[in-house]
């Protein structure tokens, strides 16, 4: 499926303190970013409230988010929603810091490294792991925000799958403005369950950048099975990178000591790369 954004105007801690500051100094208009700072665009201020885009926020919600430095608001035609979505499980988008993009918090666990880095730098930690991309075909197995698959991309990437097995998450990143690189030609999106949309596949991938949730949530994108098919769709000589991180690091537990085991099982060279915590395999010998 081709990736479709919603371009909605979103609003902000640090937008709604700059949008209060200018209502203090009596200002009619004023220049801001109501897409998480990748651009600005001129907004009318009026004593009810602000207008952008077409879309009006009032000053009660402007103060209210000026109170709180993790949540993002959009704004859509006759009302002002939490980028937020409440299922079986409650998803949010949440600022890390301003000027970088949001994680994806899901029953308030982040899907990103947020302790002294951002979403960008924990990505580019785990594609550094791959020499180059420049004319491979890559698979992303757990979309998420697309991070991982715009930046596979940007590195000069042929093509992209990303998979993507909650349509809450994808509605979510067709929200966020980051996530917007995931509208290219050369990437395409499958809605199901990467263990399952794995059999349609042949051995046509020369890098798979797998980022699964955590074992308690996903056991199965970690079992030997899972990476018996992962070897079945990677090219001679591809590589997988496995973001495994430290869960349970505090209590002895050493989470990439098992996957690489099942890894070795499975047909794979491995190594582990401590800053990215990530474990490295190849189909043939390093």
């Amino acid at each position: 499926m081709k990736f479709e954004p919603i371009n909605e105007p979103l609003l902000a801690e640090p937008v709604a303190k700059e949008l209060l500051e200018a209502k203090r100094r009596n200002l009619s208009e004023v220049t801001l970013s109501f897409d998480l700072a990748l651009s600005k665009e001129l907004c009318r201020l009026t004593r009810a409230g602000v207008e952008v885009r077409g879309r009006f926020v009032d000053w009660k919600v402007i103060e209210e988010s000026a109170k709180r430095p993790r949540d993002v608001y959009v704004l859509r035609a006759g009302a002002v929603e939490p980028a937020a979505i409440v299922g079986e499980h409650f998803y949010k988008l949440v600022l890390v810091k301003w000027g970088r993009p949001p994680t994806l918090e899901i029953d308030g666990i982040h899907m990103h490294r947020v302790k002294d880095i951002t979403p960008d730098e924990d990505t580019k930690l785990k594609l550094r792991n791959v020499e180059s991309f420049r004319g491979k075909s890559v698979l992303d197995t757990c979309m998420g925000l697309g991070y991982t698959a715009i930046g596979a991309i940007s590195r000069g990437a042929a093509s992209v799958v990303t998979v993507e097995v909650d349509r809450n998450v994808l509605e979510l990143a067709r929200i966020n403005p980051w996530s917007r690189g995931l509208d290219n030609e050369n990437v395409e999106v499958i809605l199901g369950d990467v263990y399952e949309v794995l059999d349609s596949f042949g051995k046509e991938f020369n890098v798979v950048i797998h980022d699964p949730p955590r074992l308690s949530l996903a056991g199965h994108l970690y079992s030997l099975e899972f990476y018996k098919k992962l070897a079945t769709v990677l090219k001679p000589n591809g590589i997988l990178i496995h973001y495994v991180g430290q869960p349970g690091i505090k209590r002895g537990i050493r989470l990439w000591v098992g996957v690489m085991k099942r890894l070795r099982e499975a047909g794979f060279s491995v190594r582990f790369d401590e800053i990215s915590m990530c474990v490295v395999a190849r189909l043939s010998s390093f």
